[in-house]
C-alpha cells in the first residue's frame, strides 16, 4: 500500500458514489428525512432533529438528490481521511504502512462502497466516530481537552440518534475497566456536555406528546420475542459489514499486537471496547429484536482500526486485497444492474413501490389533474413522502397505516381538511365501503405504469367528524398511549382531536 494507491483509491470510489448518488432516486427513508428539513424544527416523530437541521440548510443551496445526499457521499473518504490523520496520536510509533491499510480498510468496508443513502445514521457515523476516537486520545493521560472533545461530539451523536446511548455506555465500561481517578473526572466531562442535548429533546418531546419514546420503546415493537431466526440473521449481517474475513482474524490474532509499534500502549484498551463491546450489546438484543444492518455502521471502524494494530503485515495486505476486490465485485454488480430494464423485477413483491420509486414522472402525469383542488394521500408513510418529494407537494396519510406513519399526526390537520375533496393514491384495490363512510360520494379507478397497477379513490366532501371517530381515536388509542410518568406540557393528537381528553395511558 502506498499513499498514490490510497489517493487512486479514494478518488474512484468517491467518482462511483457520486455516480449513483446523483442516478439512484430518493428513497422512502430519504424523503421522510428530507421533509423533515423542509419543515425543520427542533424535533421531529421518531429520532433526534439532527439530519432535518443538516438537510435544512443543504436544502437551502439545492434540493437536487446528489446535493441532498452529499454529507453521506463523502463520509466514507473523510472517515478514512481522519483515520489516516488520527492513528499517529492515538499510537505513538504506529508505521505509515498500517495508517495507509486502516484507512484503506475504512474507505473499503462494504456497506461504505455503495451506501449513498442519507438517514439518521449519517451524521451519527460523523459524530459517533469521531467522539470515539478523541475517547482514545484522551484515554492516553487522561487529558481534559480530549475528554470535553469527546463529551461535545457525543452530544452531537445523542442529537442524531439514541444509539449514541452504546457509545455512551462503551465510555462508562471503559473507566470501570481502567478504574482511575482521572478516567471518572473524563466521564463527567463528557456527560455533562449531553445534557443540554437531551435538555432539549425532553423539552419538545414533553410538548408533543413523547413521540420518540413512545417510537422507540412502545409502537415498534410489536414483533418483538424470542427468536432463533434474528440472532442468525445478526449474526450474518454482522459478518457482512465489517467484511467476511475480518471475525475469523479478529478472534485468530486476538492476544497479538503489531510488532511495528514501539510503545507500550500501541494498543489502547478503550480501542478493544470501543470495537467489540457494542457488536456485543447488538447479539444480546437479536435475541427478542432484528437488527437493522444501519445501526452497525457507527461502530464499524473501531473494530477496522482495532484490526489494523494487530494483524501481521502480511495478512493485513491479504486482507486488503480482499477488500479491494470485494469492492469492485460490489461496484460491478450494480453497474450491471442498473442496466437491467424496471420490468425485470415485476414478478417481485415490491415491485410496485420500485415503480413508485424509479417512474414518478409517469405517475405525476396520472395525478396532476388532481393536484390542484384535491388533498393528494396515500395510505402508507412511505410510499407518501416518496410521491410527496418526487411532487414537490406534501402528500398526507389517510387511515390507520403503521406506527412509522405518525410523522403525518404532525404535519396534517385534519380538522382544517373537513369538506375537501381527497384523490387517495394506493398499490392494491381498495374496497370502496372502507372509504364511504367519510365522503359523500367515492369513485375508484385504476391505472398501470411499467406493468404495475395503481388506483385511485376519489372522495368527495370529507368528513372530519366520521374520521376522528372511525380513525384518529384508534390511532389515539394504539399510538398515543403515553405513560402517566411523563410529564406533558402539550400533545398534538387530543389538543387537536380530543380536547380535555389526555393521551395518556
Amino acid at each position: 500500500m502506498t499513499s498514490r494507491l490510497f489517493a487512486a483509491l479514494l478518488v474512484l470510489t468517491l467518482a462511483f458514489r457520486f455516480w449513483l448518488g446523483a442516478a439512484f432516486p430518493i428513497t422512502g427513508d430519504e424523503a421522510y428525512f428530507i421533509w423533515w428539513g423542509w419543515m425543520p424544527d427542533w424535533g421531529f416523530y421518531d429520532h433526534p432533529p439532527m439530519i432535518g437541521w443538516w438537510l435544512a440548510a443543504l436544502s437551502l443551496v439545492s434540493k437536487v438528490e446528489w446535493w441532498l445526499r452529499l454529507p453521506v457521499i463523502v463520509q466514507p473518504a473523510l472517515l478514512a481521511l481522519i483515520v489516516y490523520w488520527a492513528l499517529p496520536k492515538l499510537v505513538p510509533g504506529v508505521g505509515e504502512q498500517r495508517r495507509l491499510w486502516a484507512a484503506t480498510l475504512v474507505l473499503l468496508a462494504p456497506v461504505n462502497v455503495w451506501n449513498v443513502f442519507v438517514t439518521t445514521d449519517t451524521p451519527l457515523i460523523f459524530f459517533s466516530v469521531l467522539s470515539g476516537l478523541a475517547w482514545v486520545r484522551a484515554t492516553q493521560d487522561d487529558s481534559r481537552r480530549w475528554y470535553l472533545a469527546a463529551g461535545l461530539l457525543l452530544a452531537g451523536a445523542v442529537l442524531s440518534k439514541y444509539f449514541a446511548a452504546i457509545l455512551g455506555f462503551a465510555y462508562l465500561v471503559d473507566v470501570l475497566r481502567r478504574r482511575k481517578s482521572g478516567a471518572v473526572t473524563g466521564l463527567a466531562i463528557a456527560y455533562a456536555c449531553t445534557l443540554p442535548a437531551l435538555a432539549l429533546m425532553a423539552w419538545w418531546n414533553s410538548a408533543n406528546c413523547w413521540p420518540n419514546y413512545m417510537f422507540n420503546f412502545v409502537n415498534r415493537h410489536g414483533d418483538a420475542g424470542w427468536s432463533l431466526k434474528t440472532p442468525l440473521l445478526y449474526a450474518v449481517t454482522l459478518i457482512y459489514v465489517l467484511g467476511p474475513p475480518v471475525l475469523w482474524l479478529a478472534w485468530k490474532n486476538r492476544r497479538s499486537a503489531s510488532a511495528d509499534s514501539s510503545s507500550a500502549r500501541a494498543l489502547p484498551g478503550a480501542l478493544g471496547t470501543l470495537a467489540w463491546l457494542p457488536f456485543l450489546l447488538f447479539a444480546l438484543l437479536a435475541g427478542v429484536k432484528q437488527i437493522g444492518l444501519h445501526w452497525l455502521l457507527s461502530f464499524v471502524p473501531f473494530t477496522l482500526i482495532w484490526l489494523t494494530l494487530r494483524l501481521p503485515p502480511a495478512t493485513l495486505q491479504k486482507l486488503g486485497l480482499f477488500f479491494a476486490a470485494f469492492a469492485t465485485l460490489h461496484i460491478a454488480a450494480i453497474l450491471m444492474v442498473s442496466r437491467l430494464p424496471l420490468e425485470t423485477w415485476q414478478k417481485v413483491r415490491q415491485y410496485d413501490g420500485i415503480v413508485l420509486t424509479f417512474e414518478h414522472e409517469a405517475l405525476a402525469r396520472e395525478l396532476e389533474p388532481y393536484r390542484k383542488d384535491r388533498v393528494l394521500a396515500m395510505d402508507g408513510y412511505s410510499n407518501a413522502v416518496t410521491l410527496g418529494y418526487n411532487l414537490r407537494q406534501y402528500v398526507a396519510v389517510f387511515g390507520e397505516a403503521s406506527s412509522h406513519a405518525r410523522h403525518d399526526d404532525l404535519v396534517t390537520d385534519f380538522r382544517a381538511l373537513a369538506g375537501r375533496n381527497f384523490l387517495i393514491l394506493r398499490k392494491s384495490e381498495p374496497n370502496p365501503d372502507d372509504y364511504r363512510r367519510y365522503f359523500r360520494e367515492v369513485t375508484v379507478d385504476s391505472f398501470e405504469v411499467r406493468g404495475a397497477r395503481f388506483w385511485r379513490v376519489k372522495g368527495e366532501g370529507f368528513d372530519y367528524a366520521a374520521y376522528r371517530d372511525g380513525v384518529l381515536a384508534g390511532v389515539r388509542r394504539k399510538y398515543y398511549a403515553i405513560p402517566t410518568w411523563l410529564p406533558q406540557r402539550a400533545c398534538y393528537m387530543c389538543d387537536r382531536y380530543f380536547p380535555g381528553e389526555a393521551c395518556r395511558r
